[in-house]
């Protein structure tokens, strides 16, 4: 899903892509990574800024077991 940036009145389609956004209040973000780094937590809650979500959920594919691979992140809970 593409998330436009808006600043000063003007709209910017080519902004960012959300993977998933679940019942529009939830956002998943998919990656295949050794490890999740703190960039890729930033990009989520960048997300859930811009969308003015509050629950995200980071998802690293490259885990053996998926329970691994899953981060919780807030947005101002």
């Amino acid at each position: 899903m593409s998330l436009p940036i808006k600043y000063e009145g003007v709209r910017i389609d080519a902004g960012y892509r959300i993977d998933m956004l679940v019942d529009n209040c939830v956002i998943i973000e998919n990656k295949t990574v050794e490890k999740i780094l703190p960039i890729h937590e930033a990009q989520l809650l960048t997300y859930l800024k811009m969308k003015n979500c509050k629950l995200g959920y980071l998802l690293n594919w490259h885990v053996i077991l998926m329970k691994d691979g899953i981060k919780r992140m807030v947005n101002n809970l």
